[in-house]
């Protein structure tokens, strides 16, 4: 077992000399190649969801044989990681981290809402990430700006991976279950506001939860927001300041 869980530790298509390879040799089917049969990964799991995806669903998409695919990448694995690390390429608003004119608070602003919103769009991500190395190109650029910004907010060295793990943990989190929402919302022909009003609806009705919900009418008001996307950004964006201040009370701590 623990020979295994090594093995799995050190597995990555990006280790292994196969992320760039754009076939077997001759023969390869035509009108495939790596990158569309990555971006048709992208899709389905969007339209579908982890859990449906198969190597034989992807190929019908393609129409082809499930065996073409297997020109271009060895395992389903292989595919994962490497959609995994496409759906980071979207991240193209990065801040320059080596601009000493910027205020590292709203580069860090930037990183955290840039991340959540690909969280939200591909639900399917937040699983693949605990899953793999995420050593792609696209994932080392937004992992290196993180840590080149954070690097600037004055706090020491000992304390840099920690104040990374604060906030983008939180974004992680927050972003997983916002995506998860919508993902639910979409799958019952609701609009989010129409599904947040019939689950309140529901909930103070029943017995079991109609106290606490009246208990959080007060605060849900004072949170502001018309909407539950409105609602939703003004709990992130309050949430993030306090992680920024805690930062900043911390550099102060010295």
């Amino acid at each position: 077992m623990a020979e295994t869980a090594r093995g799995a530790a050190h597995h990555s298509v990006w280790l292994e000399g196969k992320a760039r390879r754009r076939g077997r040799g001759g023969g390869q089917p035509s009108g495939l190649d790596r990158d569309r049969i990555t971006e048709a990964t992208v899709r389905l799991l969007d339209a579908e969801g982890l859990a449906k995806f198969s190597m034989r669903r992807l190929a019908a998409e393609l129409n082809v044989t499930a065996m073409s695919v297997y020109w271009y990448v060895d395992t389903k694995d292989d595919l994962l990681e490497l959609a995994l690390d496409t759906a980071f390429g979207e991240l193209t608003a990065l801040p320059d981290p080596t601009d000493e004119d910027a205020d590292w608070r709203e580069q860090l602003r930037t990183l955290a809402t840039e991340y959540r919103g690909l969280l939200v769009r591909h639900p399917w991500l937040s699983p693949l990430a605990g899953n793999y190395l995420n050593i792609g190109p696209n994932s080392i650029v937004f992992s290196r700006t993180v840590q080149q910004v954070v690097c600037r907010t004055g706090l020491p060295a000992r304390g840099i991976t920690g104040a990374i793990s604060a906030v983008f943990q939180f974004v992680y989190g927050y972003g997983t279950i916002e995506g998860h929402f919508f993902a639910r919302v979409a799958d019952t022909g609701l609009t989010p506001d129409e599904y947040f009003r019939q689950a309140m609806t529901a909930t103070e009705g029943a017995p079991q939860t109609a106290e606490i919900i009246e208990e959080s009418k007060t605060l849900m008001a004072a949170r502001g927001g018309d909407t539950v996307e409105e609602m939703m950004s003004r709990d992130f964006t309050f949430a993030l300041d306090l992680l920024i201040a805690g930062i900043e009370a911390m550099v102060k701590r010295g």
